[in-house]
C-alpha cells in the first residue's frame, strides 16, 4: 500500500514539475530570429555639381494596427551636397516622437561622383568601408498608362505650386492601380505618391507615399543652408578605421580578386 502511495506522489510531483517547466518556458527552445526590418528611403538627392545645400530629412511613418488604431514612428537624418556634387547622408533607425537623432544614428555615407566611391562609416564598430559608386545624375519619369502586361496602371496629375521653406515647389500626384496577383495581392490595390519638387535645387522637398501594405510615409527635406557645407562633413570621423573593399582592376580591364586593405 505504501509503495502505491509513494508511486502516486512521485507521479504527481513529476507532473507538476513538467507543467511548471512548460509554464515558465524553461524547456522552450528555438533558433535565432531577428524579426522584420524595412528600409524607408528618404528624399533621394542626385550628385549634381554647383547646387550645394545642407538639410535635414524627416520621415513620419504611420501604420495601421490590427483591430484599429495606428502607430507612428519617426526618423531624422542630416543630408548635404557640396559644389562638387558630393553627397553626405546618414542612416538612422526609426524611433518614437522626441527621440534624439544621436541615439538613433547607425551609419553615415559619403558619395563622391568624381572618384566613383562610397565611404560608409558604422558608428557601433568605428569602421568605414570604401566601395565603388556609380552616380546617377538624371532621372526619367515612368510613362503613364499600363505596364506589366496590363496588371499595373499609372496615372499622373499636377497639384500646382506652393512654397516650402521660402522655395517654390511644383506638385505631382502619381497613382498606381495593381490588378489582383500583380504583387501577391488577392484584391485590386491602389498606391499613391504626392511629390513636391524644387527646380532650383533639382530635388524633391516633400514626398507623401500611401500604400495599404505599408501605411503612410511623409518625408520632408528641410533646407538649412544654401551655402557650401562644412568640408569636415565629408571627412572620415576621427578614430575610425577605413577598409577599401573595391575590387582592383586588372590590365585587361576586368576586376581582379577582392583584396581589401586597412587604412588607419
Amino acid at each position: 500500500m505504501w509503495r502505491r502511495a509513494l508511486l502516486a506522489v512521485t507521479v504527481l510531483v513529476v507532473g507538476l514539475a513538467s507543467v511548471d517547466a512548460q509554464t515558465s518556458g524553461a524547456a522552450a527552445q528555438h533558433g535565432p530570429d531577428h524579426g522584420t526590418s524595412t528600409r524607408v528611403p528618404g528624399i533621394e538627392v542626385l550628385p549634381l555639381p554647383s547646387l550645394p545645400f545642407s538639410g535635414r530629412d524627416r520621415i513620419a511613418w504611420t501604420r495601421p494596427l490590427d483591430g484599429g488604431g495606428s502607430t507612428t514612428t519617426y526618423l531624422e537624418s542630416n543630408v548635404a551636397r557640396d559644389s562638387q556634387g558630393r553627397l553626405y547622408r546618414e542612416e538612422h533607425r526609426f524611433g518614437v516622437a522626441g527621440a534624439s537623432p544621436e541615439s538613433t544614428l547607425l551609419a553615415s555615407s559619403v558619395y563622391d561622383p568624381a572618384s566613383g566611391t562610397r565611404t560608409r562609416c558604422v558608428y557601433s564598430t568605428h569602421q568605414c568601408s570604401v566601395s565603388r559608386y556609380h552616380p546617377q545624375r538624371a532621372y526619367a519619369l515612368r510613362p503613364v498608362g499600363a505596364s506589366d502586361g496590363g496588371r499595373r496602371f499609372l496615372t499622373r496629375e499636377s497639384l500646382g505650386t506652393k512654397d516650402i521653406g521660402g522655395m517654390a515647389v511644383a506638385g505631382t500626384r502619381e497613382t498606381t492601380t495593381l490588378e489582383p496577383g500583380a504583387a501577391g495581392n488577392d484584391q485590386p490595390l491602389t498606391t499613391s505618391r504626392e511629390i513636391w519638387y524644387s527646380a532650383d535645387l533639382k530635388t524633391n522637398l516633400e514626398v507623401t507615399r500611401k500604400d495599404p501594405r505599408e501605411g503612410t510615409q511623409v518625408i520632408l527635406l528641410t533646407i538649412l543652408s544654401r551655402g557650401e557645407p562644412d568640408p569636415a562633413v565629408f571627412a572620415v570621423p576621427a578614430g575610425f578605421t577605413v577598409r577599401d573593399e573595391r575590387r582592383p582592376v586588372t590590365a585587361e580591364g576586368g576586376a581582379g580578386s577582392a583584396a581589401g586593405s586597412d587604412v588607419h
